[in-house]
């Protein structure tokens, strides 16, 4: 079951993917119009101040968080349908200690589809240890290009949606266990490695504007093998509370390894760890 939260508000006029603009609120305050009749949304100097830190701040943070521990960094090879479709490449950080602790995961996924080519850069700030999501922004180009920015604000997250149709705004409810699960993104997956069996935790999915709940089951130990490695992993089985199945598998430092999903026909496996 998907959880909407508010009905978009769609700004008539169309806006390029990869504009630069600030996000404007979605919730229920006054529109007012400017000279030029587009329409804008009001709204108080303290939450301009609050999503532009959070967007152009907080977000852009991994260029800062160079400094900080690699958590986690490579490649990995995706196929759907069985047929090799591309790679995903990216690294995860934690750049700082005390109350400047943060996770910040960033990537590149390069897919051929039977529609058309498509790229994506994910790029999320999360807290630690949980990752639970506090900003997140992804650009997709090509095959339904898109681009959208989400920063939490107390229980909502404030989210501006761009495509070629034209921009809107959303909410979305924000709970103590979100965590972004991108479509197509199979690092998201390490935000994962540590969810108790039997306990949903509440997901978003931002492109695709869907809020629901996975829930992980018992975890077996197994052998896989990637390239001419045989590696000990942590299988891991989750189910969204639509019914759909997840697998992952993560190494003994909670790395993923490999994601199946069988309803997306989507395989991803580690590339950069075969010897």
């Amino acid at each position: 079951m998907t959880h909407p939260v508010s009905r978009p508000r769609r700004r008539d006029q169309p806006s390029s993917v990869g504009a630069s603009r600030s996000c404007e609120q979605a919730s229920e305050l006054p529109l007012r119009t400017n000279s030029q009749g587009d329409f804008r949304v009001s709204f108080s100097m303290n939450y301009r101040v609050l999503f532009a830190a959070a967007l152009y701040t907080g977000i852009a943070a991994p260029g800062l968080s160079a400094q900080g521990v690699v958590v986690d960094a490579g490649t990995f090879a995706v196929s759907i349908g069985g047929v090799p479709a591309g790679t995903e490449e990216f690294v995860i950080r934690r750049p700082g200690v005390g109350r400047e602790d943060a996770l910040f995961a960033n990537g590149t996924v390069a897919l051929t589809l039977p529609e058309g080519r498509q790229e994506m850069r994910p790029l999320l700030h999360a807290m630690p240890p949980d990752g639970v999501a506090v900003r997140y922004q992804v650009s997709a180009t090509g095959l339904d290009a898109i681009e959208v920015q989400v920063a939490r604000s107390g229980r909502r997250y404030l989210a501006t949606i761009r495509s070629d149709v034209g921009a809107e705004d959303r909410e979305f409810q924000a709970h103590r266990d979100t965590r972004v699960l991108e479509r197509h993104v199979a690092h998201h997956y390490y935000f994962l490695r540590n969810v108790r069996t039997d306990r949903p935790v509440h997901t978003l999915e931002p492109r695709a504007g869907i809020q629901g709940l996975i829930t992980a089951g018992e975890p077996v130990q197994v052998t896989i093998r990637l390239g001419l490695n045989e590696v000990q992993s942590r299988r891991v089985s989750f189910t969204t509370d639509t019914g759909e199945n997840r697998t992952v598998w993560f190494d003994r430092q909670g790395r993923v390894l490999r994601v199946a999903i069988p309803a997306l026909r989507f395989v991803a496996e580690r590339t950069d760890l075969v010897g």
